[in-house]
């Protein structure tokens, strides 16, 4: 029966087919996931309208991912507790080589692509602002902070705000949101 719920029922999200999925899991109908058998969602997420999720995929416990995020996991992406993805915004754990010596896409032949990266790890307390890109093979320290409209493609120092093409430091963070967790 269809659910009049912007939201899949539980029901629904099981039959999904996760590697691990959590209590309180909040779906649109309208998120899309390839291979949801490699994906491992904690508590208390929300993944909302027109997402896409594929691949290695593994997120912590009270993370939102906003509407028309795409995570693309090929060789992995992991998003740590409290942290968030913002409208529009893309994570790459693979890419294609642009330089004219391969072609690029998944359409074609074994050999005459040249694909590289590596796995993507965002840490907690983790907001990533609407419009932003991020590369493969990085690591985005806890309590970071990424601006809007920024393009991430080197590590990221814990607790520090960031943003920019390419994303810079600019300044630190406050950790006074952690005083909250030890309330909830």
């Amino acid at each position: 029966m269809y659910s009049t719920t912007s939201f899949l029922s539980k029901e629904e999200i099981l039959e999904i087919g996760f590697k691990k999925c959590g209590d309180n899991v909040k779906i649109s109908r309208f998120a899309r996931f390839y291979s949801p058998e490699k994906m491992s969602i904690g508590d208390n997420v929300r993944i909302d309208d027109f997402c896409i999720l594929s691949g290695e995929i593994t997120l912590g416990s009270s993370i939102h991912i906003s509407a028309y995020v795409a995570l693309y996991g090929a060789m992995g992406i992991e998003i740590g507790d409290y942290s968030g993805v913002s409208p529009m915004s893309v994570i790459y754990s693979a890419m294609d080589d642009f330089s004219g010596d391969y072609l690029v896409g998944p359409i074609h032949p074994e050999g005459t692509t040249n694909v590289t990266g590596g796995v993507v790890r965002i840490g907690r307390f983790v907001q990533v602002g609407t419009n932003s890109v991020i590369f493969p093979n990085l690591t985005i320290g806890e309590g970071s902070v990424i601006g809007a409209c920024s393009l991430v493609n080197r590590d990221v120092e814990s607790w520090t705000i960031n943003y920019g093409i390419p994303s810079i430091r600019h300044k630190d963070r406050s950790k006074k949101l952690l005083h909250f967790v030890s309330e909830l």
